[in-house]
């Protein structure tokens, strides 16, 4: 039976949430989280007027007040956004049992067979925006399909409020026309190495034996080879689990400044942030990865006797593990942060009355 996947994703969350139950910022550009005084801080989300300016998720506070000097940031309101996404959760089940939250305002529903005997997947995505608009006051975009990838692909090609259908007969097709910036996995450095080699879309990729995709793109090279021909036979996981949560960012140069490092230390642990806020994770050990120019590779790790995710205890641990390695005259390449240690995070928590921070019993 040919799997049907739907992949919701809210629309601007955060600030929709915002702009819904504040009547001075609809119309506004609007940008939750940051801050461009003092130190700043980093945009979780910026509404689509913002965004119109070019101002991006994960984008430093002053940046985006360049590119948009009316911009107004709003203090998060992590409580609202949850309640939102727990009314909206209650909505797909409704139809199925089978969801994969990838984050507050995300997910995969696998439709094959739903509660209510519909039997089309493209009506039950309509059916689950409308009901999430009359309820929430929200809009969502929708992407159906086959495959989980090309759900996800679909949800994000006609926001804000789409709903995109790929059916699997049009898959490979789709997939050949895809610039290879969409292809998951492929970031910036990717992306301009596929360009560099004359690769830049799905029909270049697939021009290329498995085996030549592997020598230049490692395992990942394995994934572009069978997605680009619509192969993606990973089901939904109604009870998938982080082991760990994080980022990191190769560089166009290589860096032997301490104050460069600690500057992209600080916009990488603002992106691991926003990961953890939309997951709802809290953990307990630090990792810093650091990889050299000559593509050597050290990992340090902090833990913690407490749950955390604030922006400043990972930055700063990042910044202290970075200060303890003996960097030996070698420039660096890739800097990462993660974020582990989930295990118990769901259990009760209580005041520690030796450091005042929240730890388990």
């Amino acid at each position: 039976m040919t799997r049907k996947i739907i992949h919701i994703d809210m629309d601007a969350f955060y600030a929709s949430v915002e702009q819904r139950d504040n009547p001075a910022y609809r119309g506004k550009p609007i940008a939750v989280g940051g801050s461009p005084e003092g130190r700043g801080g980093v945009v979780s989300t910026a509404s689509y007027e913002a965004r119109k300016f070019g101002v991006r998720s994960a984008m430093p506070s002053k940046q985006a007040l360049k590119l948009c000097p009316d911009i107004i940031f709003v203090y998060p309101r992590f409580e609202a956004y949850k309640e939102a996404s727990r009314k909206i959760r209650a909505i797909f089940e409704r139809y199925t049992d089978l969801i994969e939250p990838l984050s507050l305002d995300e997910a995969f529903l696998d439709v094959t067979v739903d509660k209510q005997g519909i039997g089309s997947a493209l009506d039950i995505a309509k059916l689950i925006k409308e009901q999430i608009k009359q309820e929430t006051g929200l809009t969502a975009s929708a992407g159906v399909s086959s495959s989980k990838f090309v759900a996800k692909i679909a949800s994000d090609l006609q926001k804000p409020d789409g709903l995109t259908f790929i059916g699997p007969s049009k898959i490979e097709a789709f997939m050949e026309k895809l610039p290879v910036e969409k292809f998951f996995g492929v970031g910036k450095v990717t992306a301009e190495r596929m360009n560099k080699m004359g690769l830049h879309t799905g029909a270049d990729l697939k021009k290329m034996t498995e085996e030549e995709l592997v020598h230049f793109f490692g395992k990942s090279g394995r994934f572009f080879y069978k997605i680009v021909r619509g192969i993606d036979n990973r089901e939904v996981q109604p009870h998938r689990e982080h082991k760990s949560m994080g980022a990191e960012d190769t560089f166009s140069y290589d860096l032997s400044d301490i104050e460069e490092m600690y500057t992209m230390l600080e916009k990488i642990a603002g992106t691991v942030c926003k990961r953890l806020d939309k997951y709802e994770l809290k953990g307990r050990t630090i990792t810093l990865k650091v990889k050299f120019h000559d593509f050597k590779q050290i990992t340090r790790n902090h833990s913690f006797t407490y749950l955390l995710n604030d922006y400043d205890t990972i930055v700063n641990t990042a910044k202290e593990l970075l200060n303890n390695v003996n960097m030996h005259g070698k420039k660096v390449r890739l800097l990462g942060i993660s974020l582990s240690n989930f295990t118990e995070m769901h259990l009760p928590e209580k005041k520690s009355k030796k450091d005042g921070q929240l730890e388990l019993f």
